[in-house]
């Protein structure tokens, strides 16, 4: 049986807007009320998209959501017509209609834990929605990401697609981004779920709030069918959350048999790092790379490490934002060091920065699924990119898309229509139900 590991990607929205929305991210706050640019950013994410499949990766893609949710707003004490509901936001609230607005789906990293057939006891492909409670804007897209994997997974024969965590604190769940999984060659796979905090007691960080508990991590291994004994449950160094590190996959990744990650990645590593070692036999290859080769503060601010490590694990190739290549010294050290050291047979810097202002690299944007053939054929819509797809999306973009944003632009309904009708032809385009959709907006 042939298996593949399916990078799905987000289609970024046309209401891509900059409102610092992620409290603890750095660039999301540092770029805050910035103009942006979706139709840039959107074809950026096309163009990573390409660079995989001229590799010969299977590509996957899924589209965004609708915005802004007249009916969030409504939720929150808006009443009216479309047009009266955005233009009382914007006026009184703001805020509201940035966070009813964002495009922040885009990030699929943060969508779901997947667990592959091959590891798990159900011989299914368990999907693992993240219920996302640490912040408002994320928490308002996970009904529709639930209703999408329902749809393109409903082969009960194939996948298994479980209701989200309860949305409270105590179980805040952030899906992938806090999830590595290592293949092994003749063992069952390893699975290390990382989280910031533990619900009572542990230790904290103090400037940043931990998005992922402890207690999530639990519940999400007894709900994945895996053997608990292959489990790694693993704590954020609360200093590095405090840098910026929201999300492991800002300080961590791991491809098939190995983990590249910084010094500081978690609480106490090499008690860490030796455990893995000793559940692995050894079988692990660790690159863990210094504060003296490269500070925290520079991994935070390239995104080194959400980078994308992909291919045969003799002989990888290495995707990295073009922030690792404009800052000297990291792009020594991965061109010096870290190449010859992970036999890296090429290394591609993708600008991919109206995402990155925003707080999302490389890896934000992916989630990645290891399916069988079967399990491929068995999706539904139109969601694996070919040739001629990824043309249309381009051509859709350029064509659809607003050259610039700014959050005004969303007060006024006939532009805000504009841009629901644009998520409601790419569901189209890519063979997905109206329903999913949620386009109940009048």
């Amino acid at each position: 049986m042939h298996w593949h590991e399916i990078n799905f990607d987000g289609l970024v929205g046309p209401t891509h807007n900059y409102a610092g929305l992620s409290f603890g991210n750095l660039a999301s706050v540092g770029h805050q009320w910035a103009q942006s640019n979706p139709k840039q950013a959107a074809l950026q994410g096309l163009a990573k998209m390409r660079w995989l499949m001229d590799r010969g990766f299977v590509q996957g893609v899924l589209p965004p959501q609708v915005r802004p949710d007249i009916n969030s707003m409504r939720r929150l004490g808006f009443r009216g017509t479309p047009e009266v509901v955005l233009a009382d936001a914007w006026d009184q609230a703001p805020q509201i209609l940035s966070l009813c607005s964002s495009a922040s789906s885009m990030w699929l990293a943060n969508a779901a834990t997947i667990i592959p057939s091959r590891d798990n006891r159900s011989g299914r492909c368990i999907i693992l929605p993240a219920n996302l409670v640490s912040n408002v804007h994320r928490s308002i897209e996970v009904a529709r990401t639930v209703e999408l994997f329902r749809y393109v997974c409903s082969d009960s024969n194939h996948f298994q697609v479980e209701p989200p965590l309860p949305s409270v604190s105590a179980f805040g769940d952030e899906g992938a981004a806090n999830h590595m999984r290592f293949s092994l060659q003749n063992q069952s796979a390893i699975h290390m779920f990382v989280y910031g905090r533990m619900v009572e007691g542990g230790e904290a960080p103090v400037r940043f709030p931990a998005r992922q508990t402890r207690e999530a991590c639990s519940a999400l291994i007894r709900l994945s069918a895996l053997d608990a004994s292959r489990c790694m449950q693993v704590q954020q160094n609360p200093d590095a959350i405090d840098a910026g590190v929201f999300h492991n996959d800002v300080i961590a990744v791991s491809h098939d048999g190995l983990l590249l990650c910084h010094e500081k990645a978690f609480l106490n590593q090499p008690v860490v790092l030796e455990r893995l070692r000793k559940i692995s036999e050894n079988n692990i290859n660790i690159v863990e790379i210094s504060e003296g080769d490269v500070p925290l503060e520079e991994a935070v601010n390239t995104y080194l490490f959400n980078c994308q490590i992909l291919g045969d694990r003799s002989n990888p190739i290495m995707l990295l934002p073009v922030e690792c290549s404009r800052n000297e010294n990291v792009r020594r050290y991965v061109e010096t060091h870290l190449g010859p050291a992970l036999n890296v047979r090429e290394i591609g810097y993708l600008d991919l920065q109206q995402s990155m202002a925003n707080g999302g690299g490389p890896a934000c944007l992916r989630l990645r699924m290891t399916l069988n053939d079967a399990e491929v054929a068995a999706l539904q819509g139109n969601v694996i990119l070919n040739d001629e797809l990824h043309q249309r999306l381009v051509e859709f973009v350029d064509a659809r898309y607003p050259d610039s944003l700014t959050l005004k632009q969303l007060a006024d309904w006939e532009f805000a229509k504009d841009m629901i009708n644009v998520v409601r032809d790419l569901y189209e385009l890519l063979d997905l139900p109206s329903y999913l959709l949620d386009v109940a907006q009048q």
